[in-house]
């Protein structure tokens, strides 16, 4: 008889083991590749973020480069002129256009005189003996006179003479280098009992956003106040008569008066600058009917014609992300240098 040898077999329960292990080194596998893939798509995408970041920046410094060749440009053509200005005709006061990028999205940019506005470090200076508690005989700066009557001439705003005063005298305190409250101003002893408590800058203002933490600045005036005025130069320049906003313009008054021009006396001066011809000059500027019989010497002290510092505002699209830059330049004969640069107002 031949006995036949039976096939070894494993038992039911070694096969179960087999599959089980098999269901978790498969599970284990596809757990590492869903984590491998989450950390491959988080990588790509900050290095997507930043690339589109750098790529936005270099777009945002050619903007800059641009602008600068314009500044430059436009110093070349004033040597040509007998009288060298800055107005609103010349081309980096031309309106912003888009400009397409070849890989898609668009760069624009726009340049604002800033000495088209009123310089805030001008106010740290006063008079000896200055009273502002309403005596006719008060006694201002040109530039205190000047900022006066511009917070009354604030479009939308009804600030009175007395707190246009109180806003002046605070804004001077939180300039200057003592620590002596003037009159209706406000030093370390009014900003200490604030919640939080904090001092008095006493030094000159490297933003306007400083404006915000001034006794007597409330978030409507600073909203107001904002766009027509600057903190660049820290030492004070003249303002340009050709690029000066409406406010501003009725801010132009006699020596001795603490009002602004009327409204319709500020719209005939502002007509005028921006009609075709503009101003010839301060003193035509200055002999327009709304200053008959007014003393202008102070006034026409604060007064320029032409312009070395300006704002840059540049923006870009790139792979649908927005970006900003805002540059302040200052410009030397044909050299421009940026002095300042932030993502945010300045």
């Amino acid at each position: 008889m031949h006995c036949r040898r039976s096939e070894s077999r494993p038992p039911r329960a070694q096969r179960g083991v087999a599959l089980i292990v098999a269901l978790l080194v498969f599970g284990l596998s596809a757990a590492l590749l869903v984590a491998m893939q989450s950390e491959f798509t988080l990588f790509y995408q900050r290095g997507a973020n930043l690339f589109f970041a750098e790529q936005g920046q270099a777009y945002l410094r050619g903007a800059e480069e641009l602008a600068t060749l314009a500044l430059v440009t436009d110093h070349d053509a004033d040597q040509a002129r007998e009288q060298p200005r800055d107005d609103l005709s010349e081309i980096w006061a031309q309106q912003a256009t888009p400009y397409p990028l070849d890989e898609g999205g668009w760069l624009v940019g726009s340049l604002e005189d800033l000495q088209g506005r009123f310089n805030l470090n001008a106010l740290a200076s006063g008079l000896a003996g200055d009273d502002a508690g309403g005596d006719s005989n008060v006694r201002f700066t040109p530039a205190q006179a000047f900022f006066i009557r511009l917070l009354q001439a604030l479009p939308d705003l009804a600030l009175d003479s007395q707190t246009a005063i109180a806003v002046t005298q605070a804004i001077g305190d939180w300039l200057d280098s003592d620590t002596i409250a003037r009159p209706y101003g406000a030093e370390d002893d009014f900003y200490s009992g604030q919640s939080p408590p904090y001092r008095a800058a006493n030094r000159a203002m490297a933003s306007v956003s400083e404006l915000r933490a001034v006794a007597n600045v409330t978030p409507e005036l600073y909203r107001a106040l904002a766009p027509l005025v600057t903190a660049w130069p820290q030492v004070p320049a003249t303002l340009n008569i050709h690029t000066a906003s409406l406010p501003l313009l009725r801010a132009l008054n006699g020596d001795n008066e603490l009002q602004p021009l009327s409204v319709t006396e500020g719209e005939a001066l502002f007509l005028r600058q921006r009609s075709e011809s503009g101003f010839a000059s301060v003193d035509d500027a200055l002999e327009d009917a709304s200053f008959a019989d007014k003393e202008l010497e102070d006034v026409r002290s604060l007064l320029g014609e032409s312009s070395s510092w300006f704002l840059l505002t540049a923006e870009v699209e790139v792979a649908d992300r927005n970006m900003r830059l805002y540059s302040v330049l200052h410009r030397n004969e044909r050299t421009v240098r940026a002095v300042a640069r932030a993502s945010g107002s300045l």
